[in-house]
């Protein structure tokens, strides 16, 4: 297991920060649809590849944009800590597919991947 997460961190850090920030964003994007399944497993998932991702790349951004990753990550271990009430609770869980959205479009913005193609 740690083999195959060393060799996701070396293929992900050889990436270029705004496309590592678009992964994150995606990977947001996805938490958020993944929130209307009936596939809890998957929202852990993509919630746990994201804290590592977010971990990997908050060091060699700026310094509000790290804050922001951060706070972001902070969350989303929150969220794996209660991570069954949360599912259980309808309400709970358009709460947290709601917040990775706005986190996906902000982390987007943050990537400035929307202004290269511009």
């Amino acid at each position: 297991m740690n083999q195959n997460l060393d060799k996701k961190q070396a293929r992900f850090q050889g990436e270029n920060t705004s496309h590592r920030l678009g992964h994150i964003a995606s990977n947001l994007a996805r938490l958020r649809t993944f929130c209307d399944t009936a596939y809890p497993e998957a929202v852990k998932s993509v919630t746990d590849e994201t804290i590592c991702f977010i971990e990997w790349t908050a060091a060699e951004i700026e310094p509000e944009y790290a804050e922001e990753l951060v706070n972001i990550q902070v969350q989303l271990a929150r969220w794996r800590l209660t991570f069954d009430s949360i599912w259980s609770d309808g309400s709970e869980r358009r709460n947290m597919s709601e917040q990775a959205s706005a986190w996906s479009e902000q982390v987007l913005d943050m990537s400035g991947l929307l202004s290269e193609s511009i």
